[in-house]
């Protein structure tokens, strides 16, 4: 099956720094994204900083393809998805990356899709978000909306490698334990208890009930948590005297 991720371009428009280039490289390649494009960039400073910044995702920036304007670097795009955190009469469809994500993976399995970031300063150009086809605007706390160019490559590839369903969450390797295996672990436990002295025979049914809540649900609850402690310091004070007690 094709993987949609490879038919994204990121493209970067008048970047300023390679370092935030490099940045964005290493983003892009934590996430799978490995198709860079530089347009009309307008860079600042040497490369060092950049291939320092990119760190192992270096083959990204060395393959990147640059081009001299914006419509050059989307020409080929079937969809141009432009990302701007300003407002604006024309900038008031915009969506959360997650929100269009989907949308997104789903033209890229037709063509190349380009996922098109602003310039450090000033952003995208009015005439440059008129040809975009879609605009994202990641979520931010309204006290401060600027974000760095690099962690707004990382948020928008997050959304669109976590909707691609690449990501396998690690999972338990052994089956669910079954109740007959529950209650024998039960029983032994509160046998166990009775022996280094936590309770008291008559008092099992009482204290199980405590126990069968912990083992079912974990330690939630600070009477769950003394409750362990309380058995954890028993067993202790137990062992340090070598033999069965009584809880006095």
């Amino acid at each position: 099956m094709t993987n949609p991720l490879d038919n994204i371009r990121v493209v970067l428009v008048g970047t300023l720094y390679t370092g935030n280039v490099g940045s964005s490289c290493r983003a892009m390649a934590n996430m799978g994204i490995r198709h860079l494009r530089l347009a009309a960039p307008n860079l600042q400073n040497s490369w060092e900083e950049g291939e320092r910044m990119a760190v192992h995702a270096t083959d990204v920036m060395e393959s990147r393809e640059e081009f001299a304007t914006f419509e050059e670097a989307v020409a080929d795009c079937v969809a141009v998805v432009g990302t701007t955190a300003r407002e604006g009469l024309y900038r008031q469809h915009v969506k959360a990356p997650r929100d269009c994500a989907a949308d997104i993976l789903a033209l890229a399995a037709q063509g190349p899709v380009a996922i098109v970031f602003g310039r450090e300063d000033k952003g995208l150009l009015n005439e440059e978000v008129a040809q975009c086809t879609h605009l994202v605007r990641i979520p931010v706390d309204e006290g401060y909306t600027s974000i760095n160019l690099s962690q707004a490559v990382l948020i928008t590839c997050y959304e669109l490698f976590t909707a691609s369903g690449r990501y396998e969450p690690p999972h338990e390797k052994a089956p669910p334990a079954p109740q007959a295996q529950k209650m024998q672990l039960m029983k032994n436990w509160s046998e166990m208890l009775c022996e280094i002295g936590f309770m008291k025979p008559v008092q099992a049914e009482h204290f199980m009930q405590g126990f069968h809540r912990v083992f079912s649900r974990g330690v939630f609850t600070r009477d769950d948590a003394a409750l362990m402690l309380g058995v954890a310091r028993q067993a202790r004070w137990a062992a340090a005297k070598g033999g069965n007690t009584e809880n006095g």
